[in-house]
């Protein structure tokens, strides 16, 4: 039992870090913000002009950087974007499997757009190719948080039980599931642990 107590409380000194972690985060961001001449208008980046000129000299323009890419850079650029359509079907499958599933099991949905973020595009210094792959990095980047997550209430729901061994990229989740060969919380506790999605 004192072991037990012993996670918990080290848990909750890692939730209170990681909170400690994101207001920092938020504050460095206002920083940026402000050494970088930025503000946000109606969830839209805008530069101060003058910054976004100074910006634009920076951009080196799309022809010249395909002149100077390296030939194996250009040569897997199909490979590259042709996983553009399985992200696309897996973002398509995760969306519908929430919808209908969630809904019958009584998981709340993960809301997609918290998963995504454009913006990178919106810097004068890229070119029309690095936009382009900044916004596919964030495309490809946002299905795999959002489906896990999604992965994750599912595992809540049907089987919130800690591996004998940790494994690596483990979700947060995964912190109040019961013990491993924990047969009595298991009887005694799923219905419970089916109706706590707190974030």
């Amino acid at each position: 039992m004192a072991k037990d107590s012993r996670l918990d409380e080290l848990l909750e000194r890692l939730r209170k870090a990681e909170n400690d972690v994101s207001e920092e985060v938020d504050r460095l961001l206002e920083e940026h913000k402000q050494r970088f001449h930025y503000t946000f208008e109606r969830g839209k980046v805008k530069f101060e002009e003058a910054f976004a000129d100074l910006q634009r000299r920076y951009r080196v323009g799309s022809w010249q950087y395909l002149r100077e890419a390296k030939l194996s850079y250009i040569l897997s650029a199909p490979i590259i974007y042709g996983m553009v359509v399985p992200i696309a079907l897996l973002d398509l499958s995760l969306t519908i499997y929430q919808q209908i599933c969630f809904r019958l099991y009584g998981i709340p949905r993960v809301k997609r757009a918290k998963y995504f973020v454009f913006d990178r595009h919106l810097l004068q210094y890229l070119n029309t190719i690095e936009k382009l792959n900044c916004v596919y990095c964030g495309y490809g980047n946002g299905v795999m948080a959002y489906g896990r997550e999604i992965t994750a209430r599912t595992e809540q729901f049907w089987c919130p039980i800690k591996h004998a061994r940790r494994p690596r990229g483990w979700h947060q989740r995964s912190d109040n599931f019961f013990e491993y060969g924990d047969a009595d919380a298991w009887k005694e506790k799923l219905k419970r642990i089916r109706q706590e999605w707190r974030d």
